[in-house]
């Protein structure tokens, strides 16, 4: 399997209560940053912060899984046990699946060792929705549990542009979300939310590059409207980070953000730095519970 990480069995454990929170919890994606994210929500759990709604995209949305569920830790051990699993992420994913993560291996293999409550995850009272990237449109589309296919569209979300193959669901090729939104907000704000507490991966101040790749033309030419959608992604994430500041200080919304640079990459290896920003998320998140508290108002 390969290295685990060193202090998996401090990882916290039980479940949150069935209470529900009136609000929307919104998750940035960012490969393996998302294990901030994983940090937050278990803190939240731990409260019993189970908000009604949650909307992932990429990571953000395999990361709602387990706040769904109400089940603290699983995302984490599952990621902090298998990131060196070949069938998770590498070659047994590549071949299985067709991108970096092993879906097939997650969803028939992992999940006989960590099961997911799928009873509790079923029940019509929290929903989920996942933002996918359609290739043909270039637009971003939110699919909804109980309306689709719940696990293709997380496969789908998940994809990382440029190593991984579209996944086709009823005709159509899709892609990572984060193709055309990084931050899945406008999901929240559509449904005209009232409180909505946005989980990032990386720090405030983080800024993205606006300028073009080449290689999205060269490997989407095929796809004109993708490749403007690709191009114009990092500017708007940029002008989405300015507006969600100016929000969260007003109190419009919350938002829970690295208390400090993230130095974890993409696609990081070491396991010690995983735990790490785990930790990261859950103390940022411990240490704000007042407030977010506040913001919910319970």
């Amino acid at each position: 399997m390969g290295k685990i990480y060193s202090r998996i069995d401090e990882i916290p454990e039980g479940r949150a209560d069935e209470s529900i929170t009136e609000g929307c919890m919104v998750l940035e994606g960012g490969g393996w940053r998302g294990l901030y994210t994983l940090g937050v929500l278990d803190a939240l759990m731990q409260e019993n912060i189970n908000l009604r709604s949650t909307v992932g995209i990429s990571a953000g949305a395999l990361s709602g899984l387990g706040y769904l569920t109400g089940q603290i830790g699983w995302g984490a051990r599952v990621d902090l046990r298998f990131r060196h699993d070949r069938n998770y992420c590498g070659i047994g994913a590549i071949k299985r699946d067709k991108g970096v993560t092993g879906f097939s291996y997650l969803f028939k293999d992992i999940m006989k060792e960590l099961p997911l409550d799928k009873k509790r995850f079923r029940e019509t009272s929290r929903e989920l929705a996942v933002g996918v990237t359609n290739m043909l449109t270039g637009k971003i589309e939110y699919h909804e549990k109980g309306k689709c296919n719940m696990s293709a569209m997380i496969r789908a979300s998940a994809t990382v542009p440029y190593v991984s193959r579209p996944v086709v669901i009823g005709g159509i090729p899709y892609l990572d979300g984060g193709c055309a939104e990084k931050i899945p907000f406008s999901w929240a704000e559509a449904r005209g939310e009232k409180k909505i507490v946005v989980v990032k991966t990386r720090e405030w101040d983080y800024t993205r590059d606006e300028d073009p790749l080449m290689l999205n033309d060269l490997m989407y030419h095929k796809y004109p409207e993708f490749v403007e959608s690709m191009n114009k992604a990092n500017a708007e994430f940029n002008e989405l980070n300015e507006r969600l500041k100016v929000m969260h200080e007003s109190g419009e919304v919350y938002v829970i953000a690295p208390s400090q640079p993230v130095m974890v990459k993409r696609f990081e290896g070491d396991m010690e730095k995983l735990g790490d920003l785990y930790w990261l998320g859950f103390n940022d998140a411990k240490a704000q519970l007042d407030s977010i508290k506040s913001y919910l108002g319970i």
